[in-house]
């Protein structure tokens, strides 16, 4: 392979006109059929086959189009959808006065008199009529439906029902508005990525010490980037597509761009101090760094791609983009850097005197450093494993669920109406749960009845409304109100029970009963996660260990490596529930409400950390391997590898981190969180697995690290992925390089 990559990194340079077109020329055939696509994103999170769902699609069937969209609501705001939105106000009268007092009933009649007068609204509840008051008369709440989806809304609309709200606000009530258009918009880009390029560009600076070479990862991450959101967004005009999937997207496909143009530029520049033309370096570079990059590459497409056979579509499109990103970053690193590398010619060479500088005071660093940990390897490996076990802990209690308006800014409508809603209502009208009784025979109505009175004597009920059947008398649905909110403990024993009782409901109804709502999807998503995720690790694990395998030829390795790769997601996993459950650092962070983590957050975690945490595996060990094959000792091939490939590991993880912490601070609930796991989850994989652990670990093993039974290494392909035989080729046969053209003539 590294002779193969070795003639494209040439080709590439040689022909740098051609394949910069070629690269141009796909981003706007890609663009151009994205825009011309109408594609559009949601935050909807349905799972086809739960029983949530199923509950869903028969209340659309039965009931008609108004539960078909609160069904599609359970998920999460869905943006993209044509339905006439409806929004809700929620008035809670001064204190001392409730809305049964005839004076404050009348003052609530005319607040709602005016939100429906205004151009836009087509109609606005009676809550006395429509039975939406508090128990206890503390507020109303009332629904407000518009003409156009969501996304049409004028903004006249928008901003006169915001001042009927603002006005009933200055004369004493506590009043809100949510749902449609007053819910959060959709946030993929915020601006504070950003941050992130400049971080990661400053650091580029600082590594290579020179302004050009920085800005040439920079320049092919975004041009990958922008073809691999280009094509999602193609892909949305035909499927559902969050806007989850292409904020992962971006985050993987920004710092694996990065990281992958830094390895082949920093073995370039190092050929170019060393006297090697630029076409000869430039061949090298992609034939040698280039190999790894391809393996770490395939390895995070596997581990992205393995999302599908969790069997949850949104997830496993989630994969799919998040991998197609990822191979188009390699795709890139391996043919395009060349041919921008071609164009810049000898002026990246390092000047010689501050390289020689950098590289001494480097090395001495790494050298102290790596004879240090392979020094006292058992001291270390303790240490280590004491520092993660630490970060580890909280993830003790780590707790899953749905998003929901609690964990939105304070600021926002949603979480406005959620809080007094809790407040007035009680918590659990944000979550209610919503029984189905379906009876294709008839009597659905008085089923309905009877499931109503068992439920309503179950513990964790706050109220459970009065059965409303359909038109049909086919079915009908029983509300019940849980005691605690969407994401508590007590809803989802709540649900628990609801199902316990269902068997005995219909052997005596002959009806079926199901159940659906916020907490109910939550537990089927769990569970759904929870039967898949074998399968997932020992297909992604499994098939990246074979990779690891290939390309280290060592048993050892790999398995030292998988190790440290579960070390590093319980330290993830324990600072994040530490964050964005516990709430710890809440203000540094944008926490706006701690709650549950997404309930798919732990797959997918899994599964792109693995692929990330393989990346560094790649490109450090691989030099170790490097000098061990060309004859040192075990122990001074992990020391010299260390010391050769340290530098650009910590920059490069620093760079990843530091992208994936400025989508922390883009606004979204969803991505946020997503992205603070990936961030500490690379940080320790690269600073304290793969530059502590993994060298401690290797010296231990000593040459062990590098066996491999003979008949197995006769059955494994070559990949030559130190470059080995490719040095042995150009030495051997001359002519393999080709013609000697400067790139730069």
């Amino acid at each position: 392979m590294a002779t193969a990559l070795y003639r494209l990194g040439r080709f590439s340079m040689r022909r740098r006109w051609y394949v910069l077109l070629a690269w141009l020329l796909v981003l706007a055939g890609i663009g151009t059929a994205a825009v011309t696509g109408g594609g559009t994103f949601s935050d909807s999170f349905s799972i086809p086959g739960t029983e949530s769902a199923q509950a869903q699609k028969v209340l659309a069937e039965r009931f008609g189009s108004q539960f078909a969209q609160e069904a599609a609501s359970l998920g999460g705001h869905d943006g993209a959808t044509a339905t006439p939105a409806t929004a809700r106000v929620i008035l809670a009268p001064p204190a001392g006065t409730t809305v049964m007092d005839p004076t404050t009933a009348q003052a609530a009649g005319a607040i709602l008199a005016q939100a429906g007068a205004v151009d836009g609204v087509t109609g606005v509840s009676d809550p006395f009529t429509a039975r939406t008051i508090a128990p206890n008369g503390s507020a109303l709440y009332a629904d407000v439906q518009l003409a156009a989806p969501t996304a049409d809304v004028p903004a006249a609309t928008v901003t006169a029902l915001e001042a009927v709200v603002k006005a009933a606000q200055d004369s004493g009530w506590r009043a809100t508005i949510s749902g449609g258009p007053f819910d959060p918009a959709l946030k993929i880009i915020s601006g504070t990525e950003s941050v992130g390029l400049l971080a990661a560009l400053v650091v580029l600076v600082v590594t290579l010490g020179s302004l050009l070479a920085a800005g040439m990862p920079i320049v092919t991450a975004l041009l990958g980037v922008a073809i691999g959101a280009a094509g999602i967004l193609g892909v949305a005009a035909f499927t559902d597509v969050s806007s989850a999937t292409l904020a992962l997207a971006l985050m993987l496909g920004l710092a694996v761009g990065i990281d992958y143009a830094l390895f082949i530029l920093s073995r370039y520049r190092t050929l170019l101090a060393e006297g090697s033309t630029p076409l000869d370096a430039g061949g090298r570079a992609v034939g040698t760094a280039g190999s790894a990059v391809v393996f770490a590459g395939v390895t995070v497409i596997i581990a992205s791609a393995g999302l599908t056979v969790v069997g949850i579509p949104f997830l496993g499109t989630m994969g799919i983009a998040a991998a197609a990103t990822v191979a188009v970053a390699v795709l890139i690193a391996i043919t395009l850097l060349p041919a921008l590398l071609g164009f810049a010619g000898t002026r990246l060479t390092p000047r010689r005197a501050r390289a020689a500088d950098n590289e001494d005071d480097d090395a001495i660093v790494a050298s102290r450093w790596g004879r240090l940990v392979t020094g006292h390897p058992v001291m270390v490996l303790v240490a280590g494993i004491v520092v993660i076990g630490t970060l580890a802990i909280p993830s003790l209690s780590l707790r899953l669920g749905l998003p929901d308006a609690s964990q939105f800014p304070a600021s926002t409508h949603a979480r406005q109406a959620y809080d007094l809603q809790a407040d007035t209502f009680g918590p659990g009208f944000n979550g209610p749960l919503v029984v189905l009784v379906d009876s294709p025979a008839g009597g659905a109505t008085a089923a309905a009845v009877t499931v109503a009175e068992r439920l309503g004597t179950l513990t964790d009920v706050a109220l459970v409304a009065p059965p409303i059947p359909n038109q049909a008398g086919d079915a009908a649905i029983v509300t019940v109100i849980p005691t605690g909110g969407p994401n508590s403990e007590q809803t989802a024993t709540l649900v628990h029970a609801i199902r316990a009782e269902r068997a005995d409901l219909e052997k005596t109804t002959g009806a079926d009963i199901t159940v659906t709502g916020a907490a109910a999807a939550n537990i089927d998503i769990s569970a759904k996660l929870a039967s898949a995720l074998p399968t997932f690790l020992l297909l992604v694990v499994g098939l990246a260990l074979v990779l690891l395998l290939v390309a280290f030829r060592s048993i050892l390795v790999p398995v030292t490596a998988a190790i440290g790769f579960l070390l590093s997601v319980a330290a993830s996993f324990g600072a994040t529930v530490a964050v964005y459950q516990w709430g710890w650092l809440a203000g540094v962070f944008n926490v706006s409400g701690p709650g549950p983590l997404l309930s798919f957050m732990p797959v997918l975690l899994v599964g792109v950390l693995f692929g990330l945490a393989m990346d560094y595996e790649v490109f450090l060990v691989s030099r170790m391997r490097e000098d061990f094959v060309h004859g040192a000792t075990a122990r001074r091939a992990v020391i010299v590898g260390f010391e050769h490939g340290s530098r650009v590991v910590v920059a490069a993880a620093i760079i990843m981190a530091s992208v994936f912490v400025a989508f922390v601070f883009g606004g979204s609930t969803t991505i946020a969180p997503i992205a603070f796991a990936l961030g500490v989850g690379i940080l320790v994989d690269a600073l304290i697995v793969r530059m502590t652990l993994i060298p401690a670990a290797m010296t231990l093993l000593g040459s062990a690290a590098w066996w491999l039974p003979r008949w197995l290494d006769r059955a494994l392909p070559s990949v030559d992925i130190e470059g080995a035989q490719l040095t042995r080729g150009l030495a051997e046969d001359p002519t393999l390089s080709g013609t000697s053209v400067h790139p730069a003539s």
